[in-house]
């Protein structure tokens, strides 16, 4: 670590204002005799002023004694804004450490270098006074002149007068004060931002408050791939790394678990940075999650685990004691909603990016610029509403796109996303379906996103339930961020995710979509139909033609042949809207589960359309007039949808499907017959029949004691018996709807223990609701413009939501309002308005 000479050194020194002018490469160089300290003291300071985000130059090399002082040295401490020199018992023997001393002395005094020595298990008068070890003398060398020697001392005596540290006993206390000097010394460091950080700040101010709770050490940062998890756990780590004693970031867990022997060595880089730089082998995991337990107690540490991929992989490396030091901070990112105890941990969902942020990122990309180009402002926006937020989407597209800035280029590129994803974005997203593990959950996944985003959970958890295991398919699905439940039950599911799944599906066959599992846009259905290209492969299809119409796609003829079917064998899911076949329908294949034929166009059921194990049919919108069942009983259906079949006129033999849930003849208005056995259907639990207008019930017609949601809206329940409206065998009743009805009152309903909604909005003709059951919540009389009173089975108002807007004749509401005239009251009950006069009218 020195040079030739002295003069060779002050010869190689550029002049002063050159070298202030060098550009500043590294924070601190550090200066230091190797076989002392190499491998102790300097090791760990380097560790720490590198963990503190302090770019460090160490020179990993012990040149021999009397060799010049490396070029690459002299431009490193030229580079560097300050240098610290860690004198130790032989610094002073090595010409190579005392001629860099003598040039970071030189930059100390021309370019405001700061300069920090430690004395380590030194004495600070032995340098300065040159005893001891640091005695310096001249030898028989062409380095040890008189002239070196004299300059050599003159370097240690300024070095030994400078403001400093003395090493003597443990370490770790002189480390943390090193550190600290330099950090402070050199100014806040500005952490590096990469542009892809839009957003991270809001995200950061919304979590920062878990850093001063004690009582908190995890943080769970969960979302879909490409969210910016990373981003904010490393934006989290580069603010606050200094405020801890030990730091680690161990990013890529989940790419790194394909590797041999991959937890060990994140055992091991753990272990080594809650150490401080000591290195330890770990034989066994299990031997390493102990040591990981053992460090986590003792040290004060900020960790970083990125990309968590499941419980056990986060149980092994931290153990399942849960003994942390209360100091320590522990994030962890991962795709999936991890069980960690709730009284410890922090769980943040990623945000994605709203659109003015979204619009930020991808300019940045694609332009450089935080705004669009000229010309580009729809064309972005078009960019923007396919991403949906996804930081990762909104930078692969915007770096995709920055080669070639025309208006033609986009567009073409935004119309290839209709039908294909870029590769970057694939390759992250897909990683989370491959980690699913069950094949079956890989199955639910792939049919949700090809036909059932947008539906009621409920709904699609009946159809999928008997080969998919859907409820807890589902429920994996939503921990593991591919899927979501909105608060009103639908399945939603982020576009990229969907546009992921349906690429999986395409990759099966590129070019015909024939030999596909699924097929979900409409022009392939119909190509298929209509040419008989069906195979046994198939699973699922979806044909819209109304849609096909509005795209003005060519037909070649108005109807299909239901033989088309032949060939696939194994569909399951069958979409038909509006669609028009000719034929036997005794091809359609007998695995169905769902039928959605929508406009079906035939007035009654095929008797040769297998229904054996359907699990829903929705008609809505056909052309039925008679819906009967075949003969054979339909154990597995359990949702009939017949809404707005305008022509429907009768229900028959509904007890054919004795396991039936969910029956909706919604807007049916011609509907007049409904077979008397639908009363005999023990599962029946919803039953709307809203706006069956010309409905008539026998008087021996009884509505099925399971019920527990029944919609009788605009039915003229005048032409009902009204002992049918006692419900007097429907125990589980729970929402009851009779709205725009014409009755002038209603039983009393105290029996129905477990009614909690009762709507009558719209019954105009109705004057009183008496002994409503104490379990309602719910009630709502909107307009009833000649309901007078209302009156309880408790006597006291239970209800948490009372709907009366417009029932203006209303004065009685027992436990909540009572009206009466004035002239009918005396003195007692007056009280303090008895001045008032007896003769007010009361309106």
């Amino acid at each position: 670590m020195a040079s030739s000479s002295s003069t060779g050194v002050m010869a190689s020194s550029s002049s002063s204002a050159a070298a202030a002018a060098e550009a500043c490469i590294y924070d601190v160089f550090l200066s230091f005799r190797g076989e002392d300290t190499r491998h102790s003291f300097t090791d760990h300071l380097y560790h720490r002023l590198k963990r503190a985000g302090i770019h460090t130059f160490r020179d990993d090399e012990e040149l021999p004694r009397g060799q010049e002082l490396k070029p690459e040295i002299e431009r490193a401490i030229k580079a560097s804004k300050a240098s610290i020199v860690v004198l130790s018992e032989n610094y002073a023997t090595s010409t190579w450490c005392l001629d860099e001393l003598l040039l970071i002395l030189k930059q100390r005094r021309e370019c405001n270098h700061f300069v920090l020595p430690v004395f380590c298990h030194v004495e600070p008068t032995n340098v300065r006074n040159q005893t001891g070890s640091f005695a310096l003398e001249v030898k028989p060398s062409s380095r040890w002149t008189y002239q070196n020697v004299e300059l050599w001392k003159r370097a240690l005596m300024e070095v030994a007068n400078l403001s400093g540290f003395t090493l003597s006993g443990h370490e770790t206390g002189i480390l943390k004060k090193v550190v600290d000097t330099i950090y402070n010394k050199l100014g806040p460091k500005d952490v590096h931002l990469p542009i892809n950080i839009t957003g991270m700040s809001t995200r950061y101010e919304e979590i920062t408050s878990w850093l001063d709770q004690s009582n908190l050490e995890f943080l769970a940062i969960y979302g879909m791939g490409g969210s910016g998890k990373t981003t904010l756990a490393k934006y989290i780590y580069d603010s606050n790394q200094k405020s801890f004693e030990y730091v680690s970031f161990i990013e890529n867990i989940g790419s790194r678990s394909k590797g041999a022997n991959y937890l060990p060595k994140l055992q091991e880089k753990l272990i080594k940075d809650i150490y401080g730089g000591k290195k330890r082998k770990i034989p066994a995991v299990s031997q390493g999650t102990c040591m990981v337990e053992e460090a986590l107690q003792m040290k004060r540490a900020l960790i970083v685990l990125d990309d968590v991929v499941g419980q056990s992989q986060l149980d092994t490396l931290l153990g399942t004691s849960g003994k942390i030091n209360p100091q320590s901070k522990i994030i962890i990112t991962s795709r999936e909603k991890l069980e960690l105890p709730c009284w410890r941990c922090q769980k943040y969902e990623m945000k994605l990016l709203n659109d003015d942020e979204s619009l930020e990122l991808l300019c940045r990309h694609a332009f450089r610029s935080k705004i669009p180009m000229a010309g580009f402002e729809e064309l972005v926006l078009q960019a923007i509403q396919y991403c949906e937020g996804n930081p990762l989407a909104l930078e692969v597209l915007g770096s995709s796109m920055s080669n070639n800035t025309t208006i033609n280029y986009w567009r073409s590129q935004l119309n290839l996303l209709e039908k294909d994803i870029h590769s970057g974005i694939q390759s992250v997203l897909i990683r989370s379906y491959m980690a699913l593990p069950y094949n079956t959950q890989k199955e639910l996944f792939l049919h949700i996103a090809c036909f059932f985003i947008g539906k009621d959970v409920d709904y699609v958890i009946e159809i999928l339930e008997p080969d998919y295991s859907a409820i807890s398919g589902i429920q994996t699905l939503v921990n593991r961020c591919l899927l979501s439940v909105s608060p009103n039950k639908k399945l939603m599911m982020h576009r990229l995710l969907q546009e992921m799944g349906k690429n999986i599906v395409r990759q099966e066959s590129t070019k015909f979509p024939a030999k596909r599992s699924r097929v979900w846009l409409s022009n392939d259905s119909y190509k298929i139909l209509s040419q008989g290209e069906g195979s046994e492969k198939m699973e699922g299809l979806a044909l819209d033609m109304k849609m096909l119409s509005k795209e003005n796609f060519a037909l070649k003829s108005s109807y299909l042949k239901t033989d088309t079917f032949k060939k696939m064998v194994n569909l399951k899911l069958l979409q038909l809207n509006f669609a028009e076949f000719k034929g036997s329908y005794k091809h359609v294949s007998e695995e169905l589960r769902w039928l959605c034929w929508l406009g079906f166009h035939i007035k009654i059921v095929p008797a040769d359309l297998c229904m054996g194990n359907l699990v829903a049919v929705d008609m809505s919108y056909s052309n039925l007039e008679v819906f009967e069942p075949p003969t054979v009983d339909i154990l597995s259906l359990k949702i009939i949808n017949l809404k707005d079949s305008h022509n429907l006129i009768e229900i028959r033999n509904i007890t054919r499907i004795p396991n039936l849930e969910t029956l909706i003849l919604w807007n049916c208005y011609s509907l007049v017959n409904v077979c008397e056995n639908l009363g005999e259907l023990s599962s029946l639990t919803l039953l709307n029949m809203t706006g069956c207008k010309k409905l008539y019930l026998q008087p021996t017609f009884f509505f099925p004691r399971s019920l527990h949601r029944l919609f009788l809206k605009d039915c003229n329940l005048e032409r009902i018996d009204t002992s049918l409206l006692r419900f007097s065998v429907q125990p589980y009743l729970q929402y009851l709807n009779l709205c725009n009805s014409l009755f002038e009152s209603l039983p009393c309903y105290n029996h129905l223990e477990n009614l909690r909604v009762l709507d009558v909005s719209f019954s105009f003709r109705l004057k009183c609701l008496l002994c409503l059951p104490s379990t309602l919540a719910e009630l709502y009389v909107y307009y009833c413009q000649s309901l007078e009173k209302i009156t309880f089975e408790s006597h006291r108002f239970p209800l948490q939501e009372f709907g009366y807007e417009g029932c203006n004749s209303l004065y009685e509401i027992e436990g909540f309002i009572k009206l009466q005239a004035i002239m009918k009251l005396d003195e007692t009950e007056l009280g303090p308005m008895i001045w008032l006069p007896r003769d007010v009218p009361w309106w």
